[in-house]
């Protein structure tokens, strides 16, 4: 199934001008159940997009809007100051607990609502990252990180009563023991920096098996913590949960060893180990799918019986390209299709589906699994 607007033969550009069936760059996605509901976060028009069940048809349009008065409007915090259910640039979106959370990315915060909202403009319960939800600064307007400051958050995720932040622009995971109950809670844990007060990139020296660049998604592989290090190129799998701030990862997928950083491994064309700006990931009992944004390809590995062999391995699939060496978007820079991607940033999976936010085409696919 395609979510957005689909390309008719006529025309070589799909609108992005809002309605209950268009996006722009959509970049987060959530399936509550096999069944639905369905949680979008259209990025590009600073707002989310909810559908009360698993869409049937392509284009079906929307039941709900939340950052916008309807759908046929865009902008950040709905052009006027941040609130309680205003977004700009909305991007990581998970099932939490009963509700649902957003990294609020350009506010520089997470938005909990503690039921899943089933209306449009349904207000958010908590704010982390801030102290209300009328203030939007980074970092709470200092340059210093803190255990309750976010600066450029792009990821979320829960699992097991834990609650994990991409907090993208401190180059840091952020991780909650319990579902915080008070705006501005404080995390419990870091992971890319040796403290909560620290923020530079790679912790101020090269890439590391505990350091970070531009983490931006987080997802449990069996009991495996996986976070996408973006910036580096690169995909870490910690061997369990981490316990201790700034653990080291114990492999990383898409470079061969733990310095390493450059872009597909420093070659122009990809393969079938390396990454290039890799955004999304999501994972099955047996494999682990990863968004290799820039290479507009989603990658999978098998899980074998030792973790650490999979240290620079090999991908066993590609879906949207036609092989393992190939990287243009649609697929040699043509139109979108029905197996192609353009710029994919997020991916989720919820029984046999596997939803995919293709941002660069301005639309979700909707696939079934077959692995």
């Amino acid at each position: 199934m395609i979510i957005g607007r689909t390309l008719d033969s006529e025309k070589l550009v799909i609108p992005v001008t809002p309605s209950s069936i268009d996006m722009f760059g959509p970049r987060g996605v959530c399936l509550i159940s096999p069944t639905g509901p369905l949680w979008v976060s259209d990025t590009g028009h600073h707002r989310l997009l909810g559908w009360r069940s698993l869409p049937t048809t392509d284009s079906q349009p929307a039941d709900w809007v939340i950052g916008q008065p309807d759908f046929n409007h865009e902008g950040q915090n709905a052009k006027s100051t941040p609130g309680r259910s205003t977004l700009s640039v909305p991007t990581g979106i998970c099932a939490c607990g009963e509700g649902l959370a957003v990294a609020d990315a350009w506010n520089h915060r997470v938005l909990i609502w503690k039921q899943l909202p089933e209306d449009s403009n349904v207000p958010a319960d908590l704010v982390l990252g801030q102290v209300d939800f009328i203030n939007n600064e980074p970092n709470r307007g200092t340059y210093q990180a803190a255990a309750n400051t976010l600066n450029w958050c792009y990821g979320v995720f829960y699992h097991q009563g834990k609650l994990f932040v991409a907090d993208t622009g401190n180059r840091r995971v952020l991780i909650w023991q319990q579902l915080p109950e008070e705006n501005g809670q404080p995390a419990d844990l870091v992971l890319g920096q040796p403290d909560m007060r620290s923020r530079n990139e790679n912790s101020g020296g090269t890439a590391s098996a505990s350091s970070m660049r531009w983490c931006h998604d987080i997802t449990f592989w069996g009991e495996n913590l996986v976070v996408t290090d973006a910036g580096n190129n690169r995909v870490m799998i910690w061997q369990g949960m981490p316990t201790e701030n700034n653990a080291p990862c114990t492999l990383v997928l898409g470079q061969k060893s733990f310095d390493a950083v450059e872009i597909n491994q420093g070659v122009y064309f990809p393969n079938a180990s390396s990454l290039s700006m890799p955004y999304g990931v999501a994972a099955t009992d047996d494999w682990l799918l990863v968004a290799d944004t820039a290479n507009s390809r989603l990658l999978g590995w098998h899980r074998p019986q030792s973790l650490i062999s999979l240290q620079g391995a090999d991908s066993k699939v590609v879906a949207g390209q036609i092989d393992f060496q190939s990287k243009g978007e649609n697929r040699n820079f043509g139109l979108p299709k029905r197996d192609s991607l353009n710029w994919c940033y997020g991916i989720k999976l919820c029984g046999n589906t596997a939803v995919i936010a293709d941002s660069g085409n301005n639309r979700i696919l909707l696939w079934h699994l077959n692995l």
